[in-house]
């Protein structure tokens, strides 16, 4: 029920009234306390019990002021703190106090995201080839005081030089190396990149750099292939060249291994050869001075028999005669005379002469003489 109703009385009449605690003096059942204090002291404040303007106006300031003072920086932000103007201090992320606008201010600036830069540049090779180079540059920002007020522009900064170092490095490098092996020179490239950031005060930081494509322009596209398909050609008849090599130079090393092991071989019989010749001929002049006639005799019969045993041996007809006709071109004795398809240097009728001739020629009176043995023969 209310406590004031027209008309009526409240449990006493107008005490009732006097129970408002909005009032001043109004108590309630305590009789006041430290909360109507503070009405009080408000109220003393804003002009009494009033309703003036300056009551909201003062309200309202103090809410601007609460408001301005208190600034809350993002997990991914920095918070640079100007005070007329002037940094003074960065912020990191959480609630933070200043002092109000216009004596502090604080901007934001997103420090931990990941922004990139992409752009296509011709350049000149070291061995004057053009070339077509794609780069890729991704980086954050490290200092944000730097970033903000160390150049005019990092952004436009970062662009610019990302493009003069990247025609830098590749100017001094030969084409194939640009085509090839751009790993190298990206290291390079970013590496340079990020001490130039730091000399221009931009407060970035290069995360990552790619050369992510080379290619001639397309005016020259097609003498770049023919070229392209020049050099795959020779790299195949070099890889067969060396396939060649390594394949008939072992066979080589082993004819010539094998060459020298018969040479020494050869080398080791024959000088064991003339070794035993020397010593039998020693051993012969030894018999032959102790027993001249035996040793002589000896060695005219080793010598026919070596003779006879490897030459042919033709018979005459009539079985009186031995003649020996050494036959030019002919196989030593047992070699196998079906095999030897030469014709025969003597004519048949004198290898094997018939019988009837010889009677003939003995009937005739013609009779051949026998030959005359020599000093050393025997009759």
């Amino acid at each position: 029920m209310a406590w004031n109703i027209p008309g009526k009385k409240n449990n006493g009449g107008s005490r009732g009234s006097d129970r408002n605690p909005w009032k001043p003096g109004g108590g309630g059942r305590g009789g006041g306390g430290a909360f109507d204090g503070l009405l009080n002291s408000l109220r003393g404040l804003f002009g009494g019990g009033g309703g003036g303007p300056l009551r909201w106006i003062g309200l309202a300031l103090v809410i601007w002021l609460a408001f301005s003072s208190f600034t809350l920086i993002g997990e991914q932000q920095r918070g640079v703190v100007l005070r007329f103007g002037l940094a003074v201090r960065v912020m990191q992320p959480g609630p933070h106090f200043k002092a109000p606008w216009p004596i502090e201010r604080v901007v934001k600036v997103n420090a931990t995201s990941i922004r990139t830069f992409s752009n296509t540049v011709p350049v000149l090779t070291r061995d004057e080839n053009i070339v077509v180079v794609s780069l890729n540059v991704q980086y954050r920002v490290g200092d944000p005081e730097l970033f903000l007020f160390g150049t005019r522009d990092a952004a436009r900064v970062l662009e610019q030089v990302a493009q003069g170092v990247v025609r830098e490095q590749v100017g001094r490098s030969d084409l194939d190396t640009v085509l090839g092996a751009r790993g190298p020179l990206s290291a390079l490239a970013a590496k340079q990149l990020q001490d130039s950031l730091d000399i221009y005060r931009t407060g970035l930081i290069v995360t990552e750099l790619n050369l992510q494509d080379a290619r001639p322009p397309e005016e020259v596209k097609p003498a770049f292939d023919a070229v392209n398909s020049a050099q795959q050609v020779q790299e195949s008849l070099v890889n067969e060249a060396r396939a060649y090599a390594a394949k008939i130079v072992p066979e080589a090393r082993g004819e010539a291994s094998r060459t020298r092991t018969v040479a020494e071989g050869y080398k080791t019989a024959a000088i064991a050869r003339a070794t035993g010749d020397a010593a039998r001929f020693s051993l012969l002049l030894d018999a032959y001075r102790s027993a001249p006639d035996v040793t002589r005799k000896r060695l005219w019969l080793e010598t026919v028999q070596q003779v006879l045993s490897d030459n042919r041996k033709v018979v005459g007809g009539d079985g009186r005669q031995l003649i020996y006709v050494p036959m030019t071109g002919q196989g030593r004795s047992g070699s196998g005379d079906a095999n030897n398809n030469n014709p025969p240097v003597l004519p048949a009728e004198l290898l094997s002469p018939t019988v009837g001739a010889s009677r003939d020629e003995a009937g005739q009176g013609q009779r051949t003489p026998r030959p005359i043995r020599g000093e050393g023969g025997t009759r």
